[in-house]
């Protein structure tokens, strides 16, 4: 395991502040893993963000009354680091106590140090409660409705097919039983993934299959959805265009949802369910 997720502080007890401790925030390099993957960080395969949904946002006004808010951080993929999930919500517990003049102040305090944090520039939302966006379900189809057995627990790229037919399609597949672990606490993080391509015809059953296998592996959402991206790419050919995104159930009042793409399309998608 890499030292910079070894000295971060997940797994570990933590004092809890609540006035404004920028110096929380725990980065951590993302070229270790590209490196992993095999991947060029000046040369990806892809563009995407990672969008982290905030629902325990709290500070104070000058009058000393509490305001509550969602918050919704956009990350670029290719940024120099990611931000360590405890770190990032022991900063934001850091502002509960904290004064500011309105929303404004707050969402240009969050993006100045979360830009530094990630080493590139990230963009913030805030929302009321009564302005945040509502849960929608995915469209296309659902991987989870095949009746197939299924027994492979442990990441196995080799159980990805092509159909045998050998079309070439258009098709949204999405699955809610993405399940891995985290690297550092062993805690599971579930998701529901969403795929999204136009090439030669994957055969849904070996799709679920392989998204299954995630059961037991451990590593961090942003790498579990490139290294997913990075498999699928290799078996469609660098000709097709590929879309994989993940949905992830919150921990600690935040959610993370990477998105990895051939397309510099900007992402459309919705909050679901388990958010």
């Amino acid at each position: 395991m890499h030292n910079d997720v070894l000295h971060s502080p997940l797994g570990k007890s933590s004092e809890y502040r609540d006035h404004y401790s920028p110096e929380l925030l725990y980065p951590i390099p993302r070229a270790p893993k590209w490196a992993e993957l095999g991947l060029d960080s000046a040369a990806l395969p892809f563009v995407g963000v990672d969008v982290w949904t905030c629902y325990e946002l709290s500070w104070l006004l000058p009058s000393g009354k509490p305001v509550v808010a969602i918050a919704e951080f956009s990350i670029a993929a290719d940024s120099p680091n990611i931000i360590e999930s405890k770190s990032f919500k022991l900063y934001l517990n850091s502002l509960n106590q904290t004064v500011y003049a309105d929303a404004e102040q707050v969402r240009e305090v969050l993006q100045r140090d979360l830009s530094a944090a990630a080493g590139k520039p990230v963009h913030v939302q805030l929302y009321g409660l009564n302005s945040a966006p509502l849960a929608q379900p995915l469209q296309g189809v659902c991987l989870d409705d095949l009746d197939v057995p299924l027994s492979q627990y442990q990441l196995d790229a080799g159980l990805l097919k092509l159909d045998e037919a050998g079309h070439s399609v258009v098709e949204h597949l999405y699955s809610h039983l993405l399940k891995s672990n985290c690297p550092v606490t062993g805690q599971p993080d579930w998701g529901s993934v969403v795929i999204n391509y136009r090439g030669p015809q994957l055969d849904h059953a070996s799709v679920l299959a392989y998204l299954v296998s995630f059961r037991q592996h451990a590593d961090f959402h942003e790498q579990c959805v490139e290294r997913i991206f990075c498999d699928l790419r290799a078996l469609l050919g660098e000709a097709a265009e590929l879309t994989v995104y993940a949905r992830y159930v919150r921990r600690g009042g935040l959610d993370i949802n990477p998105y990895r793409s051939t397309s510099s399309a900007a992402p459309v998608w919705s909050r679901l369910a388990r958010q």
